[in-house]
């Protein structure tokens, strides 16, 4: 037998009569009035529905901050750990104050805000709601927010790729200038409703690009190809650290802590379901199938981050002769920033196959730039750069049409004719035009002008005692130990530069 209420009542509360129905006989016995939601209430519960899931993937995409700052910290060694972890902290502080003032406003303009004080949006670039100033009426903070931490995610990057032998004040410039303009000019392309590569701009209908646009669901190439690249840029002008010579590096430059490194990397593997589940924007919409639709990319992210650890495992053993912690963990990051832009697009096997290639698009990218002799300590360029371009790329190579549908409500052969890879080609390009081009910019006057790196006696005791002013590992390990002659808690002298020079 089953039982149910029932009413013919289309009002927002009724009188029900309570019906039971087994295979020969109903039943019906009258109910208490029962208050039913209007429509106006459930809306306004998937609104906030929807609000609630970004805040809270935003704060995980903040905590992968933790994630960098630890994994950094444990790359470097201890005489500069002090000066990662305190760029750690600027890239959240100094570029929320960017993205507050400018950067959001050349990203995305007045397109997701009200149309008080519209601006000039155009193809290229947002306006206007500068400081946010058009969010006056508390319902769109959330998308800023949002916005921010992976912004911030993208700025770190380049951290990474300068570390140990980068001056301070340098590094205020270039996070200014990415954060303000560089970053938000890519996702004004790629995300905007004006952008001239983003699948929701369009004009009748139609994206600027045929059919799809380019599909970079959680910022392959938005955020880890610009922040990638933007650090190869930042060290090759830097040149290497002193004791670098490629694979034949010597045991002085390895970083403080596995340890660390490992509980970073743990970090970021958990952040990025805030990432890449939070980057379907909703939770309670399209009847359901947002969440699912979560759901489902998170299933995607774990095996590609599984399989790339697999591959680094398998590569570190069979081509080393034994199984490479660091290798490994870089594969995680590896897997994880190559199914990004297409976790919402892709079945499950072919984010198998995508975390499998992006493991060795890392493995061979590290080795090729140690064979140029290019300084990277914490293989960003290879890990951001290199997976986010075979990510991006993968996404017109492993899509499939039903999947298209489901996140961007495209019906279309655009992956058969090779529309879509031709698509993401286009955008692949044009992001590293910019973000070179701009980085250059920023990047070569900085060092012509002697303000970008370190003197090689500062480099040899430590940023940490430079721009910090904790004197006591460099001190007691480079100029004389515990037992010599200087006092760890005693003022740097000209003497110490020349004891600590090459």
């Amino acid at each position: 037998m089953e039982c149910f209420y029932a009413s013919s009542s289309n009002t927002g509360a009724s009188s029900f009569n309570y019906i039971c129905v087994n295979a020969t006989v109903a039943t019906s016995t009258s109910a208490p009035s029962i208050a039913l939601a209007t429509s106006e209430t459930v809306e306004t519960l998937r609104t906030v529905t929807d609000v609630m899931w970004i805040v809270i993937c935003s704060i995980f995409v903040f905590y992968m901050q933790v994630g960098f700052a630890m994994l950094e910290a444990g790359t470097v060694r201890p005489k500069n750990t002090n000066n990662i972890l305190f760029k750690n902290l600027m890239d959240a502080s100094l570029g929320a104050i960017c993205f507050w003032l400018l950067g959001y406003s050349f990203a995305f303009g007045n397109g997701r805000t009200e149309d008080d004080g519209k601006g000039n949006d155009n193809r290229f670039v947002g306006s206007g709601n500068w400081a946010l100033q058009n969010f006056n009426n508390d319902e769109t903070y959330h998308l800023w927010f949002f916005q921010w931490t992976f912004a911030s995610a993208a700025t770190t990057i380049v951290s990474g790729s300068v570390a140990e032998r980068c001056r301070l004040e340098a590094y205020f410039i270039y996070t200014t200038v990415l954060m303000t303009f560089v970053y938000p000019v890519v996702v004004h392309w790629a995300w905007s409703s004006s952008g001239w590569a983003s699948p929701f701009s369009s004009a009748d209908g139609k994206p600027y690009l045929s059919m799809n646009g380019a599909i970079d669901f959680a910022g392959s190439c938005v955020v880890h190809a610009t922040g990638g690249f933007a650090g190869l840029v930042g060290t090759t002008v830097l040149g290497p650290r002193h004791g670098f010579h490629g694979a034949n590096s010597t045991a002085e430059l390895k970083g403080s802590s596995e340890l660390l490194c490992s509980l970073g990397v743990g970090i970021l593997w958990m952040g990025w379901y805030g990432f890449n589940c939070g980057s379907t924007l909703a939770a309670g919409g399209l009847d359901g199938r947002a969440i699912n639709l979560a759901a489902k990319v998170a299933a995607n992210t774990t095996i590609s981050a599984s399989m790339g650890v697999i591959t680094a495992m398998t590569y570190s053993r069979i081509f080393l002769g034994h199984y490479n912690l660091t290798m490994c963990l870089n594969g995680v990051l590896a897997g994880c920033v190559s199914i990004t832009a297409g976790c919402a697009t892709v079945e499950p096997w072919a984010s198998m196959m995508i975390g499998a290639f992006g493991g060795m698009v890392y493995i061979k990218s590290s080795a090729l730039l140690k064979h140029l002799n290019i300084d990277d300590p914490l293989d960003a360029f290879p890990v951001h750069g290199c997976c986010g371009v075979w990510g991006t790329l993968a996404v017109g190579i492993f899509s499939t049409r039903s999947n298209i549908i489901r996140a961007y409500g495209f019906d279309n052969d655009a992956v058969l004719t090779g529309n879509q890879f031709g698509n993401q080609v286009v955008l692949i390009l044009a992001v590293v035009s910019w973000t070179v081009g701009m980085s250059c910019l920023v990047f070569v006057p900085l060092n012509l002008l002697g303000l970008f790196r370190i003197t090689a006696a500062e480099e040899k005791l430590g940023l940490d005692v430079i721009e910090h002013g904790i004197p006591g590992f460099a001190r007691n390990n480079v100029v004389g130990g515990p037992s010599g002659k200087h006092k760890s808690t005693s003022p740097m002298t000209e003497q110490d530069y020349k004891m600590a020079s090459p």
